[in-house]
């Protein structure tokens, strides 16, 4: 269960919450593990309760949003150069023309 009163939250956040907390369930995450994970994710993304109204409160950072997913394949620093190169070349010989 998470700790603390929710009455400083916005209803953005506490809207994110409940659709962090029903993703985690639908995983198989049990309730309390669930509303903990969503609170600890929204306070991750906003830094806490913020105030409502226009220009209150700190911009969210999505940081949680950003954390998944596959990082592309890094090429080395040989095959960026050569790529460099080749481009280079091409583009000389289309100014040539």
């Amino acid at each position: 269960m998470p700790q603390g009163d929710k009455s400083s939250y916005t209803d953005k956040q506490k809207r994110k919450a409940q659709h962090i907390e029903q993703s985690y369930k639908d995983r198989g995450v049990d309730h309390g593990a669930a509303q903990a994970r969503a609170w600890a994710t929204v306070n991750k993304d906003s830094g806490g309760g913020n105030q409502s109204g226009s220009g209150r409160g700190k911009p969210d950072s999505h940081a949680a949003s950003r954390k998944g997913g596959v990082a592309p394949a890094r090429r080395s620093t040989a095959d960026r150069s050569a790529a460099a190169k080749k481009g280079w070349e091409t583009r000389r010989k289309r100014a040539a023309h």
